[in-house]
């Protein structure tokens, strides 16, 4: 793998990292985070993961954690993720192979989902396996079970067929009795508990209790700790989200008033949604996703130490008033763990695709192949359910981009297998908004074109059958693509492009294949290789 060295910035004012856990640190410039993640010496900084991985939740199995993250109308869904530290973090797989499992409206020939589809859910451990149970707003809440995190996943179960439903968690007592927690969000956000079947997979219809009601009251768990049920949650105040807690001696109550567990920050695009977890050292963490938006990089992560005062988890520094701040830097878990990030490049190579990738919506079967040209991915064109419109092309490639000091994507293409009316190429992906660097086929002619949706510019002829296209970025998102001939002289191209938030999500980087006139034509993918500026250590 051809991976590009970053070189080490001299000069740079560091973070000094917490000296104890629940300290205050110095607060960071939303953006500006020319450091992030594992900072070696014990030591981390916030964000873990300066990417979108949004609606998170964790947990710990043995030695090691795993989280979950939303991932809309993007297949495979529901990204699973794997830790030894809560902070190095890699990409385990997805639970969701096919999202027409959910409906047909999440396919390629429909594509009418877009911010929908998979939203927030919960993972668990119990009786030897995980448990995943999520919702999406138009078809109600699904389940799926699996030996390891990894899969694989059974096939989705509907536990509750209706819309207007979020933000589910289920929950076992030492009994073996089963719950679950989750928002109305269309009957006032009234959270609602419900038990479950013995086999998890159904609620108990007449055990429906609301437990909790306020403005915006959604992104429940449920944990059983020290005696107390504990149900975690999110409101919106005046001043912006923040997260909250009642407990009980009684899962039905007498729940007591709900106490604030952390401040709702806007500068800090709050923190405001994931998952309590325990060390096997007894320390306590909150990984949160800053829930926001509006940022190009999406709703990215961050890990919170937890300071437990009166029974109840302080989330983050813990201010004067007792309530929660956020936190910027801290001690690691695990001291010695490895630095490790989320996959990015592919040679295409393996048998599957790496588990980085997610397509918009469930791709075309047939129409895209690792085994048709060995060691490259074959991207075949069709038309799109809208001519010129990226967003409703079937055959589009993705995966999260990160927001760090320096970001370069570059990929190979074999432009002989193209046909009349296709275009294919490079992407930044977003809703409404898109950018893209690619070949446009007229005839015998196979011209380069730079896109934002809107306007077009046209470039030169291409007579190679070989063509390299790049984009560069930094922490401001401004995009600038350039194209080669040989993979060695890179020219720009286009204006640059600013990356933006849409859809829920934010911009993603990808791979694209259509044909306004017919199903003809393909492209062959040789390589796509990501490299960005990592942790400093």
């Amino acid at each position: 793998m051809k991976a590009l060295r970053f070189a080490v910035l001299v000069g740079l004012l560091l973070l000094q990292a917490a000296a104890g856990q629940g300290q205050p640190t110095a607060p960071r410039p939303w953006g500006e985070w020319t450091t992030w993640g594992d900072q070696g010496q014990g030591t981390y900084q916030n964000p873990v993961l300066p990417a979108d991985y949004s609606d998170v939740d964790c947990i710990r199995v043995g030695e090691d954690y795993y989280a979950i993250s939303s991932t809309f109308q993007f297949s495979p869904g529901m990204v699973v993720l794997h830790s030894r530290d809560l902070v190095n973090w890699t990409i385990q797989g997805h639970v969701i192979s096919d999202l027409t499992q959910i409906g047909p409206e999440l396919s390629w020939n429909r594509m009418n989902r877009t911010g929908k589809g998979v939203w927030a859910g919960a993972i668990r451990h119990h009786d030897g396996k995980f448990w995943v149970y999520f919702g999406t707003p138009d078809e109600g809440y699904f389940m799926s079970t699996a030996p390891t995190a990894a899969g694989p996943w059974t096939a989705l179960h509907p536990v509750l067929k209706a819309a207007g439903w979020d933000d589910c968690c289920p929950f076992w007592d030492e009994d073996g009795q089963g719950y679950l927690v989750g928002t109305n969000f269309r009957d006032g956000y009234k959270i609602h508990l419900f038990r479950l079947t013995a086999d998890g997979r159904d609620l108990v219809p007449e055990s429906d209790r609301v437990i909790y009601q306020s403005k915006g009251s959604e992104a429940s768990k449920l944990y059983k700790i020290n005696g107390y049920y504990c149900h975690l949650f999110s409101e919106v105040k005046p001043e912006g989200r923040a997260l909250m807690m009642e407990r009980a001696r009684h899962i039905y109550g007498p729940y007591e008033p709900a106490r604030q567990l952390s401040h709702a920050e806007k500068a800090n695009h709050e923190p405001n949604q994931g998952g309590l977890v325990q060390t096997p050292q007894g320390d306590w963490y909150f990984l949160t996703h800053h829930g926001s938006g509006g940022d190009w990089s999406g709703r990215i992560l961050s890990l919170l130490p937890v300071t437990w005062q009166d029974g109840y988890p302080i989330l983050g520094a813990v201010g004067p008033d007792g309530i929660g701040t956020m936190a910027w830097a801290g001690k690691k878990p695990l001291p010695n763990a490895p630095v490790v990030t989320p996959q990015t490049s592919d040679d295409f190579t393996a048998a599957t695709l790496g588990p980085q990738w997610e397509w918009n919506y469930q791709p075309r079967p047939g129409k895209w192949s690792l085994t048709e040209k060995r060691g490259h991915l074959r991207l075949h064109a069709f038309p799109p359910l809208e001519p010129d419109n990226l967003l409703k092309a079937g055959n589009t490639l993705t995966q999260r981009s990160m927001r760090t000091r320096a970001n370069e994507a570059v990929v190979r293409i074999d432009l002989r297998g193209m046909a009349d009316g296709q275009q294919a190429g490079l992407c930044h992906f977003g809703s409404p908004k898109y950018a893209s660097l690619g070949v446009v086929s007229r005839g015998s002619a196979r011209i380069l074109e730079f896109s934002t949706g809107q306007d077009t510019t046209p470039g030169p002829v291409l007579k190679g059958k070989s063509l390299w296209l790049k984009s560069t970025w930094g922490l401001d998102g401004k995009s600038q693509y350039s194209y080669s001939l040989n993979g060695k002289t890179y020219t720009p191209f286009g204006t640059p492009y600013q990356l933006v938030w849409g859809a829920y999500r934010g911009d993603r980087i990808g791979l694209y294949s259509y044909n306004n006139k017919a199903e003809a034509g393909y492209v062959d993918v040789d390589f796509f290789h990501y490299e960005h500026s990592g942790p400093s250590q």
